[in-house]
């Protein structure tokens, strides 16, 4: 039998798997529930009249709910914003971190932009980018597909609240490694 990695073993630049097995009480959301949660999401956000220039991913947890919501709302201009922030469950990092490429500022100055990520926790990591898109002169609106009650922030709009840790279906298993 294979011990899982650990944080140690990953190489420079790859990630740690948050593994949240021991947990008793987690939110635990499929990839069925991803397609209704972003589809009632986007539907939120038409509702709301906002349309949006630019959709912009909170890296990495954002990536693939942002995809999703450009395609349900037909928004074709994506980018990303790379933050590193957790570092295992219920683990974080004194504050959150920018991390490089960063995104193309001039093209976002007087546009209308959505930021999206996967869940809002503390709050620490969407105000950061909020407040630096913000700063280039973008008109930010927020979308997550998860809000913690706890959080300092509340995005303009969420699917779900909850107290819980949650599995999302894109990190539910450890990273594939090497076989043989």
């Amino acid at each position: 039998m294979q011990c899982p990695p650990r944080k140690t073993d990953y190489p420079t630049g790859m990630a740690f798997h948050a593994d949240s097995t021991e947990l008793d009480n987690k939110e635990i959301l499929t990839w069925e529930g991803f397609g209704t949660a972003t589809r009632e999401l986007a539907q939120q956000i038409v509702d709301s009249e906002f349309v949006p220039d630019i959709i912009i991913a909170v890296a990495r947890g954002g990536l693939l709910p942002a995809g999703a919501l450009s395609y349900a709302m037909g928004v074709k201009l994506s980018d990303a914003v790379n933050v590193e922030f957790y570092t295992d469950v219920h683990e974080t990092l004194p504050d959150p971190v920018l991390l490089a490429p960063m995104l193309d500022t001039d093209s976002i100055s007087d546009k209308k932009v959505l930021v999206v990520d996967d869940v809002v926790d503390s709050g620490r990591t969407l105000s950061l980018v909020l407040e630096l898109l913000r700063g280039y002169g973008a008109e930010c609106r927020s979308a997550v597909v998860y809000e913690k009650p706890r959080s300092e922030v509340r995005p303009d709009f969420s699917w779900k609240s909850t107290d819980e840790w949650i599995v999302f279906p894109w990190s539910a298993q450890e990273p594939v490694t090497k076989q043989g």
